[in-house]
């Protein structure tokens, strides 16, 4: 495949969590990047930064060689399906190990998260495919280190502000990935090794619930009280907060993924979970 550095990476949410680590990246490797944001943004360093948002960005996202995606990937696959960006070779894209972990949740609006990933992965491929695009699709577990997630970050700031850290117990197996070890899968599949696939990336270290959520209060820049969530409680929890019953019926389920691929196809190897005070932003 030709070198995709010899054109223009346009980063669909380049403002989000794996987008704050993957801009550093691309300009380290000589890309010339366009990052599409829907607010304006501070003024980066050779990066050209274009208003708007995906299925219907500028008329200058049609320059396009590659693309980095981390909107919705139906709304991607129907900017490519509208014949887009006439020079596109390939789409690194991500997903969620969502479409897998919660297709059998006792939630049906969980059941429809897992269809409609899973709609948006198939509707990419075909698009790409129609036109000959090289894709990759990543499927991320739980991601964390820019402070821009809605799932530990909240609840270290939360613990740091009132200094009471709830511990639920939780036997079911975790893998947190860096948004940074993600950023760089992105970069390492644009070379074309990992075309045609799914890829999950998981962390590298896979920990109980309970031992996640300790590591968290661990991390934090002031004690806090730790409230143990004992499994009975949780149970009860899960029977009378319909809005929590998925969440906290997954305590007791594995939430991982193989890292095989990831490791001989694109040479990743993603950090263990030893989080500190920044990866919150406090």
């Amino acid at each position: 495949m030709d070198d995709w550095r010899r054109g223009a990476v346009l980063v669909c949410g380049a403002s989000s969590q794996i987008g704050h680590f993957l801009l550093p990246e691309l300009l380290r490797a000589g890309a010339g990047v366009m990052a599409l944001s829907r607010r304006a943004r501070a003024p980066v360093a050779g990066v050209t930064w274009l208003l708007g948002e995906l299925p219907r960005p500028p008329a200058a996202a049609d320059d396009a060689w590659s693309v980095c995606s981390f909107a919705p990937l139906g709304v991607l696959a129907r900017w490519i399906d509208a014949g887009s960006a006439p020079a596109l070779t390939r789409v690194v894209a991500t997903s969620s190990m969502s479409a897998e972990s919660k297709r059998g949740s006792p939630v049906a609006a969980e059941r429809e998260v897992s269809r409609r990933l899973r709609d948006g992965e198939a509707a990419l491929q075909r698009a790409c495919e129609r036109r000959g695009i090289a894709w990759t699709v990543l499927r991320p577990t739980l991601i964390y280190g820019a402070a821009r997630d809605r799932s530990l970050t909240p609840l270290a700031r939360r613990a740091s502000r009132w200094r009471v850290f709830g511990l639920p117990a939780g036997s079911g197996l975790r893998q947190p990935v860096h948004a940074a070890d993600i950023a760089t899968a992105v970069v390492r599949a644009l070379d074309g090794a990992a075309a045609g696939r799914i890829i999950p990336i998981g962390g590298g270290e896979r920990l109980t619930a309970a031992e996640m959520f300790a590591r968290v209060r661990g991390s934090l820049p002031r004690h806090t009280l730790g409230l143990p969530l004992p499994a009975p409680l949780i149970r009860v929890g899960a029977g009378l907060l319909p809005l929590l019953r998925g969440p906290l019926l997954r305590l007791r389920q594995d939430l991982v993924a193989d890292n095989g691929e990831l490791e001989r196809l694109l040479d990743v190897h993603p950090r263990r979970f030893r989080p500190d005070r920044g990866c919150w932003g406090l």
